[in-house]
């Protein structure tokens, strides 16, 4: 089992994390969003072990992160002035770009593609822990998918990660529950001077955020086969083992009472109480911490040997378009 430190990460574990990722090891650690899988980006055979742990697609690509700004550089090429104008808003924050990559970023990363994402991660160890590396790295980033199998829900606290992929891990570092909750906004910038920017996934930057910097709403993904692949873009993911349903809040009261009428075990994430069921959840009507509580309610009601997890419809507008994305790919 890999060392695990349930509280504050003091220099010398950084110092160890630092290492390992040197050696070519995995490293789990928080970010603002989910907690990630990491592995040292310039180094191929170090991102394979990330496929291999996670059961990940070869040709589904990895977002690297960095350190600082400056690195955008290092690592894509033809960056519009716009990237740098929301690398300034946004960064360290969850937003991934996608630019065109430098000839020398491994394919490993980029899933066979001339795209990279990238992006700076808000959450202090996260911050520590890349600056730490970058300073003895050429390259300086560490490709890291959120740190469970793939396809599942991703992990928003250390323990998820132990308990999930703790022996195929060298080292988690614990930084406490992930303050968003859901993964990074990622936006494709890569052919920004012909079709301008286009959200490829929604997350923890908002559509109206982006279009503050962007001077107009960015583009939502669309079916374009032309799109670059990235994260989290298959028809199902973010899927708990057990059936999830979406269902409109009036339905609820008679699809719950015919599934206890047919025995079976049903658990619920309601907005609104609805029975006094043991595995119901009541998640808040605020799109922040609904998100905060969403992946470790679905773990929750995934370990509960249930038959089916019903997920009340949410809202609509953009503040919970994230969320209505991960319930309809769990859902799938």
């Amino acid at each position: 089992m890999p060392d695990f430190m349930l509280s504050r990460v003091d220099d010398a574990l950084l110092a160890q994390a630092v290492a390992r990722l040197r050696a070519g090891d995995l490293v789990a650690f928080p970010t603002e969003t989910v907690y990630g899988l990491g592995a040292d980006a310039a180094n191929p055979v170090a991102v394979a072990k990330i496929f291999a742990a996670k059961g990940r697609p070869g040709d589904h690509p990895l977002i690297v992160h960095l350190a600082a700004t400056e690195a955008l550089a290092r690592w894509a090429k033809d960056i519009p002035p716009v990237a740098w104008k929301l690398a300034e808003a946004f960064w360290p924050g969850p937003l991934t770009l996608i630019l065109k990559k430098q000839d020398w970023t491994p394919m490993a990363v980029t899933g066979g593609q001339a795209t990279v994402g990238l992006r700076i991660p808000a959450h202090p160890v996260s911050l520590r822990l890349l600056r730490a590396f970058a300073a003895v790295s050429e390259q300086g980033g560490v490709a890291a998918p959120s740190a469970n199998r793939f396809g599942r829900v991703s992990p928003t606290t250390a323990a998820h990660v132990r308990a999930e992929l703790g022996e195929r891990t060298a080292l988690i570092l614990d930084g406490d529950a992930c303050p968003v909750g859901i993964e990074s906004t990622i936006l494709d910038l890569s052919r920004f001077a012909t079709h301008g920017a286009r959200i490829l996934r929604p997350g923890g930057v908002t559509a109206p955020a982006l279009a503050e910097v962007l001077g107009a709403l960015p583009e939502a993904r669309g079916e374009n086969a032309d799109l670059p692949r990235v994260s989290g873009s298959l028809a199902s993911h973010y899927a708990p083992a057990t059936p999830l349903r979406l269902l409109e809040t009036t339905a609820l009261p008679d699809f719950l009472a015919r599934q206890a009428a047919a025995g079976r075990r049903c658990g619920a994430l309601l907005l609104h109480p609805q029975t006094n069921a043991p595995h119901c959840r009541v998640l808040p009507d605020d799109p922040a911490q609904y998100a905060r509580m969403l992946y470790a309610s679905l773990r929750e009601l995934d370990g509960a040997a249930l038959d089916l997890i019903v997920v009340e419809m949410p809202p609509t507008g953009f503040t919970w378009n994230a969320i209505h994305d991960r319930l309809r790919r769990a859902a799938a």
